[in-house]
């Protein structure tokens, strides 16, 4: 249900207007309406440093924290240069490891050379020495060369073969092998300066556990600070000047239920304001209100678009059929069992926020296992089998899958008559009875044509009520336009008629993915069964880990396709046939800021 919004006009003196708007963002109930003239000025500076502080705060919440004693006062620095800080030092880790991964690789290619000092190397070219450093391959050295010169192999690592050789300084060498680079650094000088990195490293990473344990509340206070300073400003933009700028005129919103307490704070101020409905050309912002059950759907909903103020919210209508939709897509009582199982084991420590998501999920189980059960699948396992005799009656209440395929079929029908009947419901608020005449008729011509074509229930007399639906489609198609207007609008939308044929299709693929995962887990069954009978001892644990990894990966996927399809049904489908427009925009009242961290 959306909340009825009733629409606010304040004039304030422009002395007492600053001192409004505090008490104003106290109450935290108005939207404020914006204006189309307004100029916010340039948000990008704020919202690089909001992104800032955003990212310190997740990177904080991630680290573990020291036992904070109460006799450890620390400093209170600026939030924005702190969340900077915090910013160079991680890009200093990054930077750090990044250095650890090239000395690894320069520790890799110094091996071959041994543990040689470059003091050593720099002595001996005082001396009139020159240290020459080869490679080659194995197969093509030479054991001649120890003769022509001072040689000394140092190590193999095949297929190449490591040497140096001695000459003194200008002395000519020539080898049929590869001369490299005299080395920049010796393994001490490559181990002192992979000492010092991981000691900066360490440093920086106490002090970011050390930020976590104290800053956090300062960053959360800063960041709310900055959104709140981003909010007055918006508020100051949309205030329209009158009477020589001497008044000051605020617009906005406020949900009827909660506008007792603003109208009390404006009569003890003395602030002079008006109320009345939004006009039918105004956008007033959405808040949703709905009993616990459909409310686990509204973010769902919200992945679409929210409705526009005049027009109903299918939330509470398409809850049950997206439950549904799901527990068919799933069709496994056993996974269905184990993700009700699941959620409610992780319930009892997950967060405020992810309690709904874990509660949605525990319904979606409960729909998974009912049709897991009226389809006869669990865990792969087929129980319409005549091993599973000994479940009696039970078994009669289970369907096969031609009885399935028309389910689903039935279960678009269902849907898609309900979408028309909610559009003309809606028209008829929005527009009057006549308006809610054409949906009418398209269920009174589809419920004809399904008995002529299936049911044959009515006999002739579904001939007759399909003529009076087509009635009602032409004459009564658009009531704005004139008699022929509306006669050529009708009959071109009665050309539409094979758009719900194509809808009706879609739902074929509820029965589709219920059998691609009981049919996936039947052969995982299969391959596990014939994993333990071909090894002797291994068998009966490789047997249970591809059950485990089988049945995971099965569900993981098909509850990504059980979630998808459903939504498209909803979005596609549903929407499109109850007539939804959508497009309203969230219910963000000028308020205080929540300081959470």
């Amino acid at each position: 249900m959306i909340t009825p919004m009733r629409k606010y006009a304040f004039l304030v003196h422009y002395a007492d207007y600053n001192a409004f708007l505090e008490e104003l963002r106290d109450l935290g109930v108005l939207h404020v309406k914006p204006r189309k003239d307004s100029n916010i000025g340039d948000m990008g500076d704020r919202a690089q440093v909001r992104k800032e502080i955003t990212a310190a705060i997740r990177l904080l919440e991630r680290r573990t924290a020291p036992q904070i004693s109460d006799g450890q006062p620390q400093p209170q620095p600026d939030g924005i240069e702190l969340a900077r800080e915090i910013r160079e030092l991680q890009e200093e880790i990054d930077r750090g490891k990044h250095q650890l991964n090239l000395f690894d690789k320069e520790a890799a290619a110094l091996a071959n050379w041994g543990d040689f000092s470059l003091e050593t190397i720099a002595n001996l070219s005082a001396a009139g020495w020159e240290l020459h450093f080869y490679t080659c391959p194995i197969s093509k050295y030479q054991s001649r060369w120890e003769n022509d010169y001072y040689l000394a192999i140092i190590s193999q690592n095949p297929p190449d073969l490591y040497f140096v050789v001695f000459t003194r300084a200008g002395e000519p060498v020539e080898l049929e092998a590869e001369e490299l680079p005299l080395p920049t650094r010796d393994p001490a000088g490559l181990r002192l300066a992979r000492l010092q990195t991981e000691v900066r490293l360490n440093e920086i990473e106490q002090t970011l556990d050390r930020y976590a344990g104290f800053y956090l509340p300062l960053l959360a206070q800063t960041l709310a600070a900055i959104d709140e300073e981003a909010d007055w400003q918006q508020v100051l933009a949309f205030t329209n000047a009158a009477a020589e700028e001497h008044v000051n005129i605020l617009e906005g919103f406020v949900p009827i239920p909660k506008e007792k307490a603003l109208v009390e704070a404006c009569e003890k101020r003395n602030i002079l304001f008006l109320a009345d409905r939004p006009a039918a050309d105004e956008t007033p912002p959405i808040l949703l209100e709905n009993k616990s059950f459909s409310r686990l759907f509204e973010p769902i909903g919200e992945l679409y678009s929210l409705p526009g103020y005049g027009e109903l919210d299918l939330t509470p209508f398409f809850a049950p059929f997206f439950m549904m939709f799901f527990g068919f897509c799933l069709g496994d009582a056993g996974y269905g069992l184990v993700l009700l199982l699941g959620a409610a084991l992780y319930k009892r420590k997950a967060s405020k926020d992810m309690r709904p998501i874990l509660t949605l999920l525990q319904f979606l189980s409960v729909a998974t296992i009912f049709f897991g059960l009226l389809g006869g699948t669990v865990f792969g396992v087929s129980l319409l089998g005549k091993e599973f005799s000994w479940l009696g009656k039970i078994q009669e209440f289970m369907l096969d899958s031609n009885q399935i395929f028309t389910l689903a079929l039935a279960l678009g029908v269902v849907q898609i008559i309900f979408g028309l009947f909610l559009q003309g419901i809606n028209r008829m608020r929005q527009s009057g009875f006549l308006a809610s005449l054409p949906p009418f008729g398209w269920i009174i011509l589809l419920l004809s044509l399904l008995d002529i074509g299936y049911l044959k229930l009515m006999g002739p007399i579904a001939t007759y009520t399909s003529w009076i639906g087509v009635a009602l489609i032409i004459f009564f198609s658009d009531m704005q336009m004139g008699i022929l207007g509306r006669i050529g609008k009708g009959l071109w939308d009665l050309y539409g008629i094979t758009g719900f044929f194509g809808d009706l299709l879609s739902y074929i693929r509820l029965f589709a993915l219920g059998m691609s995962s009981a049919i996936l887990g039947f052969v995982i069954n299969t391959i596990s069964l014939q994993i333990k009978d071909s090894i002797p001892i291994l068998g009966p644990i490789l047997f249970v880990l591809f059950l485990i990894v089988g049945h995971g990966a099965n569900m993981l996927i098909a509850m990504l396709g059980s979630f998808v399809h459903p939504m498209r049904l909803t979005f596609v489908e549903f929407y499109k046939n109850a007539g939804f427009a959508g497009g309203g925009k969230p219910y963000a009242p000028f308020s205080r800021k929540k300081q959470e961290a």
